[in-house]
């Protein structure tokens, strides 16, 4: 059975889900999954393949259920760092273990930073950390045109410019900065304008998500165990690239993981990765001890 839970924390009521019992069987950790701009339903298929575990997922601030009251429409990892260490209070159930993605990944890093004692092991998933590239700067005017191309063109042609992007192969360059935005119907995006300029990726509202720096020296001294994941069919894409620049920092190599990015989501998904795999590799990862340096 899955349970939702409302916890109200400034500014935002933070709606969660909890699968299995609190506190966990055997005093084991709860294992709590987030990403961002995705909401607990993501990581549906992920979860099903942990049925020994109390399973946490959660909508973040102002996204799916968690409707927000704090006036503002825009995505901090920071603040949602603090929304997670709130919510891992209220759990009552010590240091959780955490698998992270994507912009997840990145507010998993702030709260590491911030309350190292709230996760023992922490498996960061292909954070977009843009800042530590060594292209940063293009990659921002990269990611400026995909801004453009949603509010020039609407959602389609914005998704289309933004999985052009994230699957380019390398360090973006004069060259692909100067090639033609593609066609939405070249993903399968629809052509006309829907009108909708509040989309989560695409409006600008998740900028600083993307603009964060981890503190490497606080994550460093965590006693958190940081393992960096990237998909084996992610290299050389942006948020692998950035993955393995952070897991350099912190003197070690990235986890590989099946799939892709998005590996963890079912069949439902129109980018299916392999959850079963997916959940094999995170289960060995988590077990396998180790240290974060």
């Amino acid at each position: 059975m899955i349970a939702a839970h409302t916890v109200r924390i400034r500014g935002v009521d933070l709606v969660y889900d909890v699968g299995g019992p609190l506190p966990p069987r055997d005093g084991a950790p709860s294992l709590l999954m987030i990403g961002q701009p995705m909401d607990a339903s993501g990581f549906a298929a992920l979860a099903s393949h942990f049925p020994d575990r109390t399973v946490v997922t959660y909508d973040p601030r102002g996204i799916g259920r968690s409707t927000r009251s704090d006036g503002r429409a825009d995505h901090d990892p920071v603040v949602q760092a603090e929304d997670l260490h709130q919510l891992i209070a209220e759990l009552g159930s010590g240091p959780v273990e955490m698998f992270a993605s994507s912009g997840g990944a990145v507010t998993a890093l702030a709260l590491v930073a911030a309350h190292p004692e709230d996760i023992r092991v922490l498996v960061a998933h292909e954070p977009p950390l843009l800042g530590v590239l060594p292209d940063r700067d293009a990659a921002e005017r990269a990611m400026g045109r995909v801004l453009a191309a949603y509010q020039s063109g609407g959602p389609g042609a914005g998704m289309a410019a933004f999985i052009a992007m994230t699957s380019w192969p390398g360090e973006f360059t004069e060259e692909y900065l100067a090639r033609p935005l593609p066609e939405p119907e070249r993903y399968g995006m629809p052509a006309e304008d829907s009108g909708d300029r509040d989309d989560l990726l695409l409006s600008g509202r998740s900028a600083a998500v993307t603009a964060y720096l981890p503190d490497l020296a606080a994550l460093a001294a965590s006693p958190t165990r940081i393992v960096i994941a990237v998909g084996e069919e992610s290299a050389g894409r942006l948020a692998a690239r950035c993955a393995a620049v952070i897991a350099g920092r912190l003197h070690q190599e990235p986890a590989i993981f099946p799939s892709h990015h998005g590996g963890f989501v079912g069949g439902d998904h129109p980018f299916a990765g392999q959850p079963e795999a997916f959940a094999r590799r995170l289960r060995a990862v988590l077990s396998s001890g180790g240290s974060n340096r």
